[in-house]
């Protein structure tokens, strides 16, 4: 591709949303714990980005608390442009992007961030390789990634993951935002990126659909990846292992194959709205259930993870 290439990546903040995370979000609480999400791992991952040649903006609700929006403009310039808007659609985000651009690219290149997770300092270099050999619109993927719970790190292969990209021509311009991120290659072609984990999703009480994959691994040879405390994680013993191999590993197989198979028989009956709500009422359940734990905390240290 030898024309111009503008790489915008775009993060919902606290845009308000319908459903489950509308519940969530209204908890005391959960914009701070955003916040210090955002500051431990998405924000240090792309200040340390080896290719720097791309824009971040940052959707942030305008009835966001001030103590909020002045953290906002300590911590935008130099590294986000953040923008208040109270919904975003692809075509309100072709606009924004034209308006923080000045001038339209000949290919756009947008890639989708969770304000809680982190990518690897080589992730834009990877994208803007992979764009770059494309001449229509294509969804990118980088395939590999890993899971951090707690103390432990687990590798996984998601080939439609949620830090999806799309390049395309301007004219016409679909964005990243166009489908859920593993329905985009009904739209477009996908291309998948092999190689050293490119992402970093952190597992914590306030994910919505966020869960532990993959196999538990040392987290020795990822340190360089990642500006994360990666390496001050401890290593997994042998027993770890074998145990997360023999036992959760086909759990966690398991729990998600009756998932995806519940998921597309909904999607079938009732359509991709049915999928959200089927979502929503899991995740109000879930939130019920973990505040009634809280009431007991010495009883909810003692119960299992739901992985094992």
């Amino acid at each position: 591709m030898s024309q111009s290439l503008g790489h915008v990546i775009v993060t919902r903040f606290n845009l308000p949303s319908p459903g489950a995370e509308s519940f969530i979000r209204a908890k005391e609480g959960w914009l701070r714990n955003r916040v210090e999400l955002f500051e431990t791992y998405c924000l240090p991952s792309m200040r340390a980005q080896t290719d720097r040649d791309f824009t971040w903006i940052v959707y942030i609700d305008p009835a966001s608390p001030p103590w909020f929006m002045e953290w906002v403009e300590r911590t935008a310039p130099g590294a986000f442009t953040a923008l208040r808007r109270e919904a975003v659609g692809p075509a309100e985000m072709v606009a924004d992007i034209a308006a923080v651009l000045g001038s339209p690219p000949d290919h756009l290149l947008t890639t989708n961030l969770d304000n809680d997770d982190a990518v690897a300092v080589d992730f834009v270099a990877r994208l803007r390789a992979a764009g770059a050999s494309q001449t229509g619109r294509a969804a990118l993927y980088l395939e590999n990634g890993l899971i951090l719970q707690g103390a432990q790190l687990f590798a996984r292969r998601d080939r439609s993951n949620a830090f999806c990209s799309v390049v395309e021509p301007w004219q016409g311009a679909m964005t990243c935002w166009a489908d859920w991120h593993n329905r985009l290659d009904v739209h477009m072609p996908a291309v998948r990126v092999s190689g050293a984990p490119g992402w970093l999703q952190v597992v914590h009480r306030t994910n919505v659909s966020n869960r532990v994959r993959g196999r538990l691994v040392s987290p020795r040879p990822y340190g360089r990846l990642f500006v994360v405390a990666i390496d001050d994680l401890p290593e997994p013993t042998t027993g770890d292992r074998l145990t997360d191999r023999l036992i959760r590993a086909p759990r966690r197989v398991l729990r998600d194959a009756s998932r995806r198979v519940v998921k597309l028989l909904v999607l079938w009956i009732g359509g991709p709205d049915s999928v959200i709500r089927l979502t929503d009422a899991r995740a109000t359940v879930t939130q019920a259930v973990r505040r009634r734990l809280s009431v007991f905390a010495p009883v909810e240290r003692r119960l299992p993870r739901a992985d094992r």
